[in-house]
């Protein structure tokens, strides 16, 4: 009975996956379509990069790795489709973006659907990611007050100044897998400015994207504003040289994000580069206990630590060392398995290859002498026996130098560290390279206030264990964790995607009556 359980679990997943992939994908070849031009095609290509369910290794999808002339075709769309874009209407814009926002919450069980089908994550995790996209999305239907410019009357006599905010021109995103929903609407906020976008989803997870696009181009986004293409490195390149695109977003590794700023500012780009983090969880004795515990779990584990803003590194202060035995009891409890299975807390890893260097990162801990509390390599989910699993990992007695420490495992293991002091905690936590976030876990508000005043990191949370900003606010990810000058979303976002013009104009209140033109500098008295 509980084989025949299991089997029909997997035919499930796998009639269920077949169904989502025929509404999406061409006929029985599951090819994923460019969009360009505001039409959905085929691409040409001879090269293809296969999806894969992270539960089963069954092929759900083929991503083209688009032609060169199919990415210029992308390119030169966009540039056209801006002139009138640009020019139409902040009201009309704002308009397109609640029907859009709209149609996003009336469809949101869909693509989180498709998203656990290609990147692995539960239904429920899947169900947040589409809903943080929707709530840039939301804050971006706020477009004709995020747009507006200054103005000084009498700046001088009969002299006024004033500044618009206008659109830059064609801007480009290149998105990563971990989350295929919420930050291709980051990037999404552009077309709100009035530009028009050139988007590359991750080859991995291209189906998200495709389903929001449609829905882009049914609440009335004009052919050409939007333009989807599919690629690995070239395409990258192609979006960081092309002469179209004007400026450049991205997240994603350090590898690839230092290498797209690097080569898109050497073209006289705009670049916003978000990258690793080891974000880490500073735990007073004084805190509430239960709660820091439970927040921790999730923090670590949720998405299968697939997150840039897991908290994937504990501090322990003084009295509290004794809590990571804690944390493994909680841990213990979840459960990894398929993400369409109801109460799974931790799903499959995105590839075996991701899988491998988190498992070989934890290895390094121990031959460097970290002691590891709980071990989740090698899990096994019972009828899914080729997934990317790997179970909840805590690794104590970790020190600063260790491998595990220094590398971003990305993967659903916590590593331990133990200080006596707020203060060492503060210095440990700011000779860390990265600074996308942090979080401090105690009931006292003059220790939560020294921590938020002496930590360097650009994201923080009191007893908020994943502190990434609402829409309204930026993305405020540092130091090695960000390469460019405006962080995503939020003011800075649409700073990012517009620049300022500014006009200083004279009148005179005499109607011209000075006959003989002026030679000596103004002054503007």
């Amino acid at each position: 009975l509980i084989t025949m359980a299991l089997f029909a679990q997997r035919l499930a997943t796998r009639l269920h996956a077949q169904t989502l992939a025929a509404r999406f994908y061409s006929s029985e070849s599951l090819q994923v379509p460019l969009l360009i031009d505001g039409e959905f095609r085929q691409s040409t290509t001879k090269e293809w990069f296969p999806v894969h369910n992270p539960a089963t290794q069954e092929v759900v999808a083929m991503t083209p790795l688009a032609t060169a002339s199919e990415m210029q075709e992308a390119s030169d769309a966009a540039q056209r489709a801006f002139a009138s874009w640009s020019q139409t209407s902040v009201i009309a814009r704002q308009n397109i973006m609640f029907k859009f926002q709209h149609l996003l919450k009336e469809h949101q069980s869909n693509i989180a659907e498709i998203i656990t089908r290609e990147q692995g994550k539960t239904l429920a995790d899947a169900e947040g990611d589409v809903l943080r996209g929707i709530q840039v999305m939301e804050h971006a239907c706020s477009i004709p007050s995020l747009m507006m410019g200054e103005n000084l009357p009498s700046v001088a006599k009969d002299i006024d100044t004033y500044s618009y905010r206008l659109p830059l021109g064609v801007t480009g995103g290149i998105c990563p897998f971990n989350f295929p929903a919420m930050i291709p609407m980051w990037m999404m906020l552009s077309l709100a400015c009035g530009n028009t976008v050139v988007l590359k989803p991750s080859e991995r997870v291209p189906g998200a994207m495709t389903y929001m696009a449609k829905l882009a181009l049914e609440a009335g986004l004009p052919a050409g504003a939007l333009n989807i293409i599919h690629g690995t490195k070239d395409a990258v390149n192609f979006v960081c040289d092309d002469a179209n695109i004007k400026a450049v977003s991205f997240v994603g590794s350090d590898q690839a994000g230092t290498h797209i700023w690097e080569r898109g500012t050497g073209n006289g780009k705009r670049v916003q580069s978000n990258m690793g983090a080891k974000n880490h969880g500073v735990i007073l004795p004084d805190a509430n206990k239960t709660a820091t515990l439970n927040a921790l779990v999730g923090a670590a584990f949720g998405a299968a630590g697939q997150r840039c803003m897991a908290l994937s590194t504990v501090v322990l202060v003084g009295e509290a060392h004794s809590w990571a035995e804690d944390l493994v009891e909680l841990a213990k409890g979840l459960s990894v398995n398929v993400g369409t299975v109801a109460g799974t807390d931790i799903g499959p890893m995105i590839s075996p290859e991701a899988k491998q260097r988190a498992y070989d990162l934890v290895q390094s801990g121990v031959d460097q002498g970290a002691t590891l509390l709980l071990d989740g390599r090698g899990v096994e989910v019972e009828g899914f026996p080729d997934g990317n699993w790997m179970g909840p990992t805590i690794l104590t007695d970790v020190t600063t130098d260790m491998d595990c420490y220094q590398q971003e495992i990305f993967g659903p293991a916590l590593v331990c560290l133990k200080v006596d002091t707020i203060d060492e905690a503060i210095a440990l936590v700011n000779g860390n390279r990265w600074g996308n976030g942090t979080a401090i876990f105690t009931n006292s508000g003059a220790a939560a206030r020294k921590f938020t005043m002496e930590i360097e990191a650009g994201q923080v949370g009191v007893n908020v264990p994943i502190p990434v900003p609402l829409p309204m606010f930026s993305f405020t990810g540092n130091k090695a964790s960000f390469l460019g000058d405006q962080n995503f979303y939020g003011k800075a976002g649409v700073n990012f995607y517009t620049q300022l013009k500014t006009v200083t104009s004279l009148w005179r209140a005499d109607d011209a009556t000075q006959l003989k033109a002026a030679t000596s500098m103004p002054v503007m008295k």
